[in-house]
């Protein structure tokens, strides 16, 4: 872990640094081990829960910080440096990974409704039929600041919290843990969401050229490695053509398209709306002022279809409906907004004739949920005991350093193309959710379309779609296909032995 030292400053007292001495001294790893079972597809798995937190040092052997983690190994396999082992860890920047851990693929899950709503209060966990624990062994990595994981006595926390120097410290992780529990032989893969999948893609690079630590996968959930098809900055209008198909979508769920398009299927509304924003869309933001009085008139016309909005409202936005103002106004008549995580779900703002909505009932449904659960799991039944704050989600997004990338959008994807170039082995798979208006599935397709991939290398990528949002794995029937997806990915991507 490559982490610059900064000297003492003159005249430090002898008592500051026995103090750091025996800081250092009392910051250890602290581990628990537990065993359990679970049953997945009619198959009882047994296995050995690992929690707590490692330390990190730098080569001088000065603790760093203490990360958090949760790691899941199966029992009574052979040899367990022969098994695959996964990654996992949500986004942000500033999220713990308890929304894939108990989400998805952790042996408990938190017991929501078919549709992704939590029941009221106090909740329920329950046994995962979906998770992958049949396929590869597991490890949770709560990044610095996230979860229990904190910086060292001494150490800024916001040493750790950029881009770059993150990607570093969850490397470093990665690394001490597969050299401890011996597991360079085991095929690896990366699993994040979100920010995660951002962290995933500079983590592909950062291991081969760091730590020669080649993977077998990657799979990316609700994805985004090119932050300029997010950003709804003046002068960039990709955005706009992007989340285009997701307006729709939502639009579809709700019944506010007009009744030729609401009786089609979404695939088919879908079909056709990505036609006309990779075409006449396009084009007429392109034209800017150019654009003629009668084209123009098509372009709303067309953009009221499909989106549910009035002509007059989009006429009034140029053209260019932003993501904060959708979520405030597509509804609105109903004194309603819908979830940017998920826009199947609906809130209520005290102020109707606002702009933007007041909060997201799509990260409100699950926030409480997931907390409560994971701070009574955590003690209960896995046994690691902290009076520490678990950090759910943080602010860390508003002052994330993004370093050299200053004037110019984060791209990732860059380097998830040259990870999979120098590693032709090297797969990955993009799980997408139709209602997602956080990382929208057509600007994903758009960011891996536009990867520069040499021709054989595109059969190394495959995709899923779910009619769900950000959290695709909240809807019953979109875990139970995510399941089988990853199932199936996790396979092809290991070669026969």
């Amino acid at each position: 872990m490559s982490i610059t030292e900064t000297p003492s400053p003159n005249g430090a007292s002898k008592e500051d640094a026995v103090a750091k001495e025996e800081a250092k001294k009392e910051l250890s790893d602290q581990l628990v081990e537990t065993t359990h079972a679970v049953s997945i597809g009619g198959q009882q798995i047994d296995y050995t829960a690992t929690t707590g937190t490692i330390v990190l040092k730098d080569e001088e052997d000065k603790a760093k910080a203490s990360l958090f983690f949760t790691a899941y190994t199966r029992n009574g396999v052979a040899d367990v440096g022969q098994r695959p082992i996964t990654f996992a860890f949500n986004g942000g920047p500033g999220s713990s990974s308890v929304w894939l851990h108990m989400g998805v693929l952790g042996p408990k899950r938190v017991l929501m409704d078919d549709e992704g709503n939590a029941p009221p209060p106090p909740y329920q966990q329950v046994d995962n039929e979906y998770s992958i624990l049949d396929k590869t062994d597991l490890v949770f990595i709560d990044p610095v600041s996230t979860g229990y994981s904190r910086p060292a006595p001494g150490e800024e926390a916001k040493q750790f919290h950029g881009l770059d120097k993150d990607i570093e410290s969850v490397g470093a992780f990665i690394r001490l843990y597969t050299t401890r529990y011996t597991r360079w032989a085991s095929p690896k893969f990366l699993i994040g969401e979100s920010y995660g999948t951002t962290r995933s893609a500079g983590l592909a690079g950062h291991l081969q050229e760091r730590h020669g630590m080649y993977l077998n996968g990657i799979m990316l959930v609700s994805s985004i490695l090119n932050f300029q098809t997010a950003r709804f900055n003046v002068g960039n209008d990709l955005p706009y053509i992007l989340f285009l198909p997701t307006y729709t979508a939502t639009a579809w769920y709700h019944g506010l398209l007009r009744k030729k398009l609401q009786k089609q299927t979404l695939r088919a509304v879908l079909d056709e709306v990505e036609a006309f924003a990779t075409n006449e869309y396009t084009l007429a933001l392109m034209k800017g002022a150019k654009l003629g009085d009668e084209e123009r008139a098509q372009i709303v016309d067309k953009l009221a279809q499909y989106t549910g909005l009035s002509a007059d409202y989009i006429e009034r936005t140029n053209l260019r409906i932003a993501i904060h103002r959708f979520v405030k106004e597509i509804l609105r008549t109903q004194q309603r907004t819908v979830g940017r995580f998920d826009s199947r779900l609906t809130g209520v703002d005290r102020d109707a004739v606002g702009e933007v909505h007041e909060y997201d009932p799509s990260f409100t449904v699950i926030h409480g949920v997931y907390t409560a659960m994971f701070n009574n799991y955590v003690r209960t039944e896995l046994g690691f005991e902290s009076d520490l704050v678990y950090e759910i989600l943080t602010g860390l997004y508003q002052t994330w350093d993004y370093g050299k990338n200053q004037n110019q959008y984060v791209n990732v994807a860059e380097t998830l193309r040259g990870a999979m170039t120098k590693n032709r082995y090297l797969k990955v798979f993009v799980g997408n959710g139709y209602y997602d208006l956080a990382t929208p599935y057509f600007a994903t397709e758009y960011t891996f379309n536009h990867l520069g991939l040499d021709a054989e290398l595109q059969q190394n990528i495959s995709m899923g779609h779910y009619e769900a949002g950000h959290m695709m794995y909240m809807h019953k029937p979109s875990i139970v296909q995510l399941k089988q997806d990853l199932d199936d990915f996790i396979e092809a991507a290991i070669p026969p032995q």
